[in-house]
């Protein structure tokens, strides 16, 4: 957790100034917002990206990965090449006898599941456990696939299906955008229990929480009061779906979307479908906001949509901490006018 000793005032002005990032490279910070070096497990996040002999893009090429390869991570070098136009990222993951650039690999967990048979009348949000699953269209095992889901990916689960023939237990989701239901294997999917989407800090009055997006610094930061509580690199808006600077509020939330610009796309622009991007927190009607991210580990330069980026944890903290809650069993909430302030800069 970044706390440099500044006070929120200065803080704010180094990011109304585009000074923030110089700053915290001479307060010698920087190193305080390296990621996670806890990671054991990876999947691989497009096709091609390369292993190298050395940490850094000049070294020796001797394989390239395909997307969603699962690799095992046996150590991390901190001080390596930045890399893909990202300044802030200097991370690499050891594998084997190479190495591989971060920004390509999600960092993910195997965590089977044991099922869970009650669920609320209205359903309740799951997150999935594994590196990737697929989806089927009917509850058994052999069912013609629907689309694959991800680690940290978070969907609407309706039912608890036993299929006793067959011996399997799957949970029925439901899809908001397509309007439909797909099933997964209960053993790769958590139930998100109530006391994990209550609000974080619910004693401190809205009016002073305040999350603050540096564009030039990428950086994401929550104050209470003059108490910083929350840092974290993100990936805000590419050039063309720059992420909109200005004043705003939190005020639509909802734990799982299936983000899509299918019919939206404009000439050239490619197409993209992402069901089960979780933790999302709107802050504008057109539907920018904080989210978790599981197609790239690439926090520290722009690359979103217009969406502010985060890792699937920092999005649920910003979710969680942010006004309005959500309750458990609800799957969305908008209240306008209402919500926790968010000045980007």
């Amino acid at each position: 957790m970044l706390n440099p000793e500044i006070s929120r005032r200065e803080f704010l002005k180094l990011a109304s100034t585009g000074s923030l990032a110089f700053a915290l490279r001479d307060l010698r910070l920087d190193r305080a917002l390296a990621a996670s070096t806890a990671v054991k497990q990876g999947c691989i996040t497009w096709s091609g990206v390369p292993l190298y002999d050395a940490p850094g893009f000049n070294a020796k090429q001797i394989h390239h990965f395909g997307k969603d390869k699962v690799i095992e991570i046996t150590g991390i070098v901190e001080n390596g090449d930045t890399g893909y136009g990202n300044p802030f990222n200097s991370m690499w993951y050891k594998v084997n006898d190479g190495y591989t650039y971060s920004g390509g690999v999600q960092p993910v967990e195997t965590r089977y599941q044991k099922p869970i048979f009650n669920l609320p009348e209205k359903g309740q949000v799951g997150e999935i456990t594994v590196p990737f699953c697929d989806t089927k269209k009917d509850p058994f095992t052999y069912a013609e696939r629907g689309y694959r889901i991800y680690y940290g990916t978070t969907h609407w689960v309706t039912k608890v299906i036993v299929q006793r023939d067959e011996k399997s237990i799957w949970y029925e989701i439901y899809d908001f955008h397509l309007k439909r239901t797909y099933y997964v294997a209960s053993h790769d999917m958590r139930l998100v229990p109530n006391e994990e989407l209550s609000t974080l800090s619910p004693e401190v009055p809205d009016e002073q929480k305040l999350v603050v997006v540096d564009l030039s610094a990428q950086l994401v930061t929550a104050f209470e009061g003059e108490k910083l509580v929350f840092s974290q690199r993100c990936s805000s808006g590419a050039r063309g779906t720059d992420t909109p600077k200005g004043e705003f509020r939190t005020y639509h939330k909802g734990p799982s979307v299936h983000m899509t610009n299918e019919g939206d796309a404009v000439e050239n622009e490619a197409v993209y479908s992402l069901p089960g991007v979780p933790w999302c927190a709107f802050f504008t009607g057109a539907g920018n906001a904080f989210h978790g991210t599981y197609w790239h580990n690439d926090y520290g330069r722009p690359r979103s949509h217009g969406c502010v980026n985060l890792p699937s944890e920092s999005a649920k903290f910003i979710y969680r901490w942010t006004k309005p809650n959500v309750p458990p069993d609800d799957d969305y909430v908008h209240l306008p006018g209402e919500g926790t302030r968010v000045q980007i800069f």
